[in-house]
């Protein structure tokens, strides 16, 4: 009996033969969909992330503690690694309650070069480069600030700009998440260098430099 597809014409054989039987196995596109679908259900039962493991949600209700909830009470006296904060001066700007007008460690040069980078970063859209309060955001319309170079914050102590900066002010949000308390305090460093740059007699300058600002004056 002659296979169906299959001819005796020349050229045609056994391999001719082969192929076309060949062809007839391959499998189809439902079986091939088949298969996909066993391995996608066998390979979804094995997973097993943490979006399925047994938890609590907050503030859902617990049988497991005895006060009926699954959130647990901070044991007392607790302090988070690197937030034992002691010097109250350093982290707070006030010793007893007072705000201080003294700064918690040496200002260096080192110290002012990086309030100068700080306070350009931060401070300078409003309050601009000098402290005059006319920084590019108030140019477009934002409140001015008022000036660090009026008698009042001229005369006010150091931690009161470290309080301003921690806490915000006025129109003036937070940004104790943005800065830290190193930093406020080498801002609040070189506020001081820029009030007094604006109000430097001759008799504040150095000596042996003295000399020299007086010949370029001529």
């Amino acid at each position: 009996m002659k296979a169906k597809g299959y001819s005796k014409e020349k050229g045609a054989g056994p391999q001719a033969l082969g192929g076309y039987l060949s062809a007839q196995r391959k499998p189809g596109p439902l079986w091939r969909f088949g298969l996909l679908s066993v391995c996608v259900v066998f390979f979804a039962g094995c997973r097993l992330d943490m979006h399925i493991q047994p938890k609590y949600k907050p503030d859902e209700p617990s049988t497991f503690f005895e006060d009926g909830r699954s959130d647990r009470p901070e044991v007392n006296g607790v302090v988070a690694r690197g937030h034992l904060r002691v010097d109250q001066q350093f982290y707070t700007g006030r010793v007893n309650g007072v705000v201080v007008n003294t700064f918690p460690f040496p200002i260096t040069r080192e110290v002012l070069d990086r309030g100068r980078e700080r306070f350009n970063i931060y401070c300078s859209p409003c309050h601009d480069y000098t402290g005059s309060g006319h920084g590019m955001i108030v140019q477009r319309g934002f409140p001015a600030p008022p000036s660090y170079h009026i008698d009042r914050l001229r005369q006010a102590p150091v931690g009161h700009f470290f309080e301003v900066i921690t806490d915000g002010y006025g129109a003036m949000f937070s940004y104790a998440s943005r800065i830290s308390p190193k930093d406020r305090w080498a801002i609040v460093a070189y506020i001081r260098a820029l009030q007094l740059s604006q109000h430097a007699t001759l008799n504040d300058v150095p000596a042996q430099e003295r000399a020299e600002l007086t010949e370029e004056a001529k």
